[in-house]
């Protein structure tokens, strides 16, 4: 028998932005090793349908819509969750956004606030919450989605921005709430191939060797799991061959 196990028998995760791309990767590889997940985004149909898939691994899979930016909503998501399945094990923020792409000193003050009430005052205030049943029953585990972005600077400066301050939230949260029982890490892809970074690689020369979603799901599943259980306020960054996003 194995002395690391990466199974969440029994575990009840929750994911954000789970409709598509890494969220949905993360759900399903969550799902496939013994999790119940329960995946929300700000539309229904789309997380009906991974909700079915999620059922389809013998799991019990739940669609809620909630728009992370609207604490009332992120409420309403905690109560459900713990209402139907009793208790909340892994945590992953990974719904986001980025609806400007200019540079700062052409940017309006409506992009920077989008951008950080979804990016970082949205996990901020959705983990507070899932972090008081995780102190309740004593354990729990927060994921944290961030961008090599919020390491280096990019071309998305806003987004740059709201992501180094989730990394930093991340440790934040790690140092304060390890006496909980509570992990808190991050995981920093560069680019990866999805729908909501389409636009910075579709038709490149790169397409063929930038990240896809599972590849972010695996390091969820190592954080998520025992494996992991040493590491705390860390942040597992995700380039392959170096690439930036």
């Amino acid at each position: 028998m194995s002395i690391v196990s990466f199974s969440l028998e029994g575990k009840v995760a929750l994911v954000t932005g789970g409709s598509r791309g890494i969220g949905r990767a993360i759900a399903l590889t969550f799902a496939e090793n013994g999790a119940d997940v329960i995946v929300s985004s700000r539309k229904l149909p789309d997380l009906e349908k991974v909700a079915e898939e999620i059922r389809g691994t013998g799991r019990r899979g739940l669609a809620v819509a909630a728009h992370v930016a609207r604490p009332e909503e992120s409420r309403a998501l905690v109560d459900t969750v713990v209402k139907e399945f009793g208790r909340i094990d892994i945590l992953v923020n990974n719904a986001g956004t980025n609806p400007y792409m200019g540079p700062l000193i052409d940017a309006e003050e409506w992009a920077w606030d989008v951008t950080m009430n979804v990016n970082l005052k949205g996990p901020f205030m959705l983990s507070q919450m899932v972090a008081r049943v995780m102190r309740d029953q004593g354990s729990g585990n927060i994921i944290n989605i961030a961008s090599t972005a919020g390491i280096n600077p990019s071309m998305l400066h806003i987004y740059s921005v709201t992501k180094a301050g989730l990394i930093m939230l991340t440790r934040v949260m790690a140092l304060e709430w390890a006496r909980h029982g509570i992990r808190a890490n991050a995981i920093a892809p560069g680019l990866v191939m999805t729908r909501f970074s389409e636009a910075l690689w579709k038709g490149t020369p790169a397409e063929q060797n930038i990240a896809r979603p599972e590849d972010v799901a695996g390091a969820a599943l190592y954080l998520a799991s025992d494996a992991s259980r040493y590491v705390n306020g860390e942040t597992i960054v995700i380039t392959g061959a170096g690439s930036q996003g």
